[in-house]
């Protein structure tokens, strides 16, 4: 199951085979969690990193009057905290949108890796800086972008980082997200969600059946959504 947090940190550094046997004992402690239930909560004190192991997850903040706004969205591979330290208690939660599988690491288990191996140190560094460079695209496209654009940059950003751990097959992917999800994630109603996914289709760009998205125009896409790959490939190591 660490198999993705592995094939991630490969484009971040080059990993020997001890580096990627030491990056997998770190997954040993693992919890399993139903969909749509937190695996932290606002005002938690976290004692350990979360990597997502299998299925989806998500940060959120929950407004007083009911409504959620999506942070990020973490998929099979990703570490939901950086890993040098944790907050004295949490400003946001952390909850599954599918079925998932979450390991928990002890910060200075991580460390010590980091210290005793260079490259895992640098695979780790990648990491975080890929996190915020997503999360500046985020504001980027809350603010900017129109709803057809949000949209569609979602699913360039999601081929990328799908194809990354080997979730891609040629330009179709599982997207297990309901209208409601993307619509809490990309600050829409579901209304404004199902039309910018029917002028998409309309325009011949991309199709859904179910949950799985097929890009039909990668290019077209790419173009018609704003989307520059550059902040998700800037620190990939040759």
């Amino acid at each position: 199951m660490s198999d993705f947090f592995v094939r991630k940190l490969r484009h971040g550094a080059s990993l020997s085979e001890d580096d990627e046997r030491t990056l997998r004992t770190l997954c040993v402690n693992i919890d399993k969690f139903d969909a749509q239930s937190d695996v932290t909560i606002e005002g938690d004190a976290p004692k350990t990193i979360k990597l997502v192991l299998e299925g989806w997850a998500c940060r959120y903040k929950l407004l007083e009057n009911g409504k959620r706004q999506i942070i990020s969205l973490f998929l099979p591979g990703d570490m939901c905290e950086p890993y040098m330290t944790l907050p004295q208690f949490m400003d946001h939660s952390l909850g599954v949108l599918t079925p998932a599988t979450v390991a928990r690491v002890a910060p200075e288990v991580i460390k010590a890796a980091a210290r005793e191996r260079p490259q895992i140190e640098k695979a780790l560094w990648w990491d975080l800086l890929l996190a915020m460079a997503m999360g500046r695209e985020s504001v980027v496209t809350l603010g900017r972008r129109l709803a057809s654009e949000r949209l569609g940059h979602l699913f360039c950003e999601l081929h990328l980082r799908l194809e990354k751990v080997g979730l891609v097959d040629g330009l179709g992917y599982e997207m297990p997200l309901t209208q409601s999800n993307l619509g809490d994630l990309l600050g829409m109603s579901t209304v404004h969600v199902n039309r910018s996914l029917q002028e998409l289709r309309a325009a011949g760009l991309v199709t859904m059946h179910g949950r799985r998205v097929t890009i039909l125009d990668l290019e077209g896409l790419r173009s018609t959504s704003l989307f520059d790959p550059a902040y998700l490939q800037s620190y990939t190591q040759a």
